[in-house]
C-alpha cells in the first residue's frame, strides 16, 4: 500500500482504534512560547507513520493544526490564520506556539498514527497574564470628617484570569460597613486581547484619627505557580475638620511688652483648613473688629491693660488673654542746673511712677551713692548727680534724670610760716577756699612787690593751697588777697628775718586782723609821702594801734618781733 494511502486509512479509522494517554495541562505566561509534549515519542511505538495535531473547538470540530511524517522526516502546517507563523513541531512532536494569547487556552490533541493504532494525548493549555501594577486613581485633593468621600479607584489592567482587589487602611483591610466603609466593583475585558481591566472604588467616611493615614490596594491575580500579590503606593490625604476651639496670644519681639511697643494679637482656630477671619475686642469694647488671624496694635499705651478677646465671625467659642503695659515714668524736682551757697540746704525729691514696684538709685559723678543728703552744703557736694531706675523684668525699659548742682561761695583764705630746714630761706603757705575759684595774690610790704608762688595744689572740698619761698634780710610783712565775683579777703603775716626761727602760726581771721591790714597799708603809704609826713603818720599810727594792743601782739607775733618792728620803723623814718 503507498504511504499516502495508508496515511490517509489510519486517520479514517481513528476513531475504532483510538487509545488514549490521559489528560495533561500546560500552564504558559502570556506573551511567551507554549510548549506542548505529546506524550509519547515515535521510539516508543513501533510502526509509527506520522503525527498530528489538532485542536477542539466549543462546538466540538476538530481543526488540525499541523503534521510530521516519521518515514519522510518532514514538518507541514495546516492553514489555521490564527496560529500561522506561531507554531514548530519538534522531533519528538512537541507543539510549541509562540507568542501566548488567551485565545491560546484549548484543548489540544496530539495524534501518534502507526500501522494498527492510532495513540492520542490532551492537553489543556491555560495562559496567565500578571496584572499591570495597581495605582489609585481619582484621588480628592481632601477629605472631610462626617460624610462619606471618595478615596479614589484602584485600578488593575491587562491581566488573565481575573483577579481580586483588597482595600487597606494603615495596613489593615477595609470591609464594606454601611455609612462608613463603601466598595464597588467593576470589571472590563478588552475583545481583542481577552484580557481583564478591574477597577475597585472606595468611600469613606473619614476623622480626624485619618490625620496622616495611609491608604492602598492590593491586587491578587494567579499565576502558574500559585496566587500572587502587589501592593499599590500609600497615598496620604489632608484631612479637612471643623474648629472646635479658639485660641489667642501675643506676638511680641520681646516676653513683656512696654509702653510704645508694637504688639500683633494673633487668633488660632485648631479646625482644618484653620479660619482665616476672627472678631477682635479690645478691653471695655464690646463690638468685635473684623480682621484677619493677625491684628496689629502699635504704639501700645499704658491704658491698653486688660483682657483682649477673639472669636469665630459666629462669635462663639472665644478666647481670651491678659495684656500687661509697663511703664515707667521718673520725676526728678529740683533738676537741670542748680546753683546754691555753701552752708545752704536743697529740698530734692526723685520719685518714680511705675507699673511696678521699682527702687531709684543715686550717681553722682558716674559713680554709685546712698540717698544723698542735701543740707549744710559744701564745695565738696557739687556735681552731676543722676537718679536712675528701671523694670529689671522688662529689657529696655529705664530711665534718668539729672542735677547739676553748683555750691558758691565767698573766698576765705589762712596763711602760716615756718623756717625751712636749711635755715636759708623761709616758707609762706596759704590756703583758701571759695567758688568760683579764687584768684590768689601776695605782696611784700617791704617793697611793694608781687611775690611768685608754687602751683596750686587742690586740698578737696573747694581748697586749694600753694606756698612762697622767700629769704627775707629783715622783718617784713606779707599780705594775701584771695577774690572771686562774690568776694574778696585778705590777710598779712609778719616774717622775721632770716636769722630768727619761725614757729608754725596760722593767721587769726577775726575783724580785728582785717583793722590791722588796713593799717599796714596806711603806713606803707604814708612813708611814701616825704619824711615829714611820716613822722605825722607814725603817730597816727601809734594812735590807733594803742586801745588793741594786747590782740595787735597776738596778730603780729612774739614781743621781741614788734620791737624788731618798731626799730625798723624808727630807721625808716630816720
Amino acid at each position: 500500500m503507498a504511504a499516502s494511502t495508508l496515511l490517509t486509512v489510519c486517520v479514517l479509522c481513528a476513531a475504532t482504534l483510538r487509545t488514549g494517554f490521559g489528560l495533561h495541562t500546560v500552564s504558559a505566561i502570556y506573551g511567551e512560547t507554549i510548549d506542548i509534549p505529546c506524550g509519547r515519542s515515535q521510539e516508543k511505538l513501533e510502526g509509527l507513520l506520522f503525527g498530528k495535531w489538532k485542536y477542539e473547538q466549543p462546538d466540538g470540530v476538530a481543526v488540525f493544526v499541523a503534521t510530521r511524517s516519521a518515514v519522510k522526516n518532514r514538518t507541514s502546517f495546516d492553514d489555521v490564520p490564527e496560529y500561522n507563523g506561531r507554531l514548530d513541531l519538534s522531533e519528538n512532536y512537541t507543539l510549541s506556539i509562540s507568542n501566548a494569547r488567551i485565545t491560546d487556552e484549548k484543548r489540544f490533541v496530539c495524534m501518534l498514527i502507526t500501522e494498527e493504532n492510532v495513540f492520542e494525548v490532551q492537553t489543556v493549555v491555560k495562559v496567565f497574564k500578571p496584572p499591570s501594577k495597581p495605582e489609585i486613581i481619582n484621588q480628592p485633593t481632601f477629605m472631610e470628617t462626617g460624610k462619606l468621600n471618595i478615596v479614589g479607584d484602584c485600578v488593575a489592567k491587562d491581566s488573565y484570569p481575573d483577579v481580586n482587589i483588597t482595600w487597606y487602611r494603615n495596613s489593615q483591610v477595609l470591609l464594606p460597613v454601611d455609612g462608613v466603609v463603601s466598595i464597588e466593583w467593576a470589571k472590563e475585558r478588552n475583545s481583542t486581547s481577552g484580557l481583564f481591566n478591574i477597577r475597585s472604588s472606595l468611600q469613606y467616611m473619614s476623622t480626624k484619627n485619618d490625620i496622616d493615614a495611609q491608604f492602598s490596594c492590593a491586587v491578587t491575580y494567579f499565576m502558574p505557580n500559585g496566587v500572587a500579590v502587589m501592593e499599590s503606593a500609600p497615598v496620604v490625604f489632608d484631612i479637612y475638620y471643623p474648629t472646635e476651639k479658639v485660641t489667642i496670644h501675643i506676638q511680641s519681639p520681646k516676653k513683656t511688652i512696654k509702653e510704645g511697643d508694637n504688639i500683633t494679637l494673633k487668633c488660632i482656630g485648631n479646625g482644618n483648613p484653620p479660619p482665616q477671619e476672627f472678631l477682635f475686642y479690645l478691653p471695655g469694647q464690646e463690638e468685635g473688629i473684623r480682621s484677619s488671624s493677625a491684628y496689629l496694635i502699635t504704639d501700645i499705651k499704658r491704658n491698653a491693660t486688660g483682657d483682649y478677646k477673639c472669636s469665630l465671625l459666629n462669635k462663639v467659642m472665644i478666647a481670651s488673654t491678659m495684656v500687661t503695659v509697663h511703664y515707667l515714668d521718673l520725676s526728678l524736682t529740683p533738676s537741670g542746673d542748680i546753683t546754691k551757697q555753701i552752708g545752704d540746704s536743697l529740698s530734692v525729691s526723685c520719685i518714680p511712677i511705675a507699673s511696678k514696684n521699682v527702687s531709684v538709685t543715686w550717681m553722682k559723678n558716674q559713680k554709685i551713692l546712698s540717698q544723698p543728703a542735701f543740707t549744710n552744703l559744701q564745695y565738696r557736694d557739687s556735681g552731676v548727680y543722676e537718679c536712675e531706675t528701671s523694670l529689671l523684668e522688662v529689657d529696655g525699659l529705664r530711665r534718668k534724670k539729672t542735677l547739676r548742682l553748683t555750691v558758691e561761695g565767698k573766698p576765705r583764705i589762712k596763711l602760716s610760716k615756718k623756717t625751712n630746714p636749711d635755715g636759708k630761706s623761709k616758707t609762706v603757705m596759704y590756703e583758701v577756699d571759695g567758688f568760683p575759684k579764687p584768684e590768689v595774690q601776695c605782696v611784700s610790704l617791704g617793697n611793694g612787690l608781687y611775690l611768685n608762688k608754687t602751683e596750686e595744689t587742690t586740698l578737696g572740698n573747694g581748697k586749694y593751697t600753694a606756698k612762697i619761698i622767700i629769704s627775707p634780710e629783715e622783718n617784713v610783712t606779707i599780705i594775701c588777697s584771695a577774690e572771686n565775683r562774690l568776694g574778696k579777703e585778705s590777710h598779712s603775716l609778719n616774717i622775721s628775718a632770716i636769722s630768727i626761727p619761725e614757729p608754725v602760726e596760722p593767721n587769726d581771721r577775726s575783724d580785728e586782723s582785717n583793722d590791722h591790714a588796713k593799717l599796714i597799708v596806711g603806713i606803707v603809704v604814708g612813708l611814701l609821702l616825704a619824711a615829714l609826713v611820716a613822722g605825722l603818720a607814725y603817730w597816727i599810727y601809734i594812735k590807733r594801734t594803742s586801745p588793741s594792743s594786747k590782740h595787735v601782739g597776738k596778730e603780729l607775733g612774739n614781743k621781741e618781733e614788734n620791737k624788731k618792728l618798731e626799730e625798723n620803723n624808727h630807721k625808716s623814718e630816720a
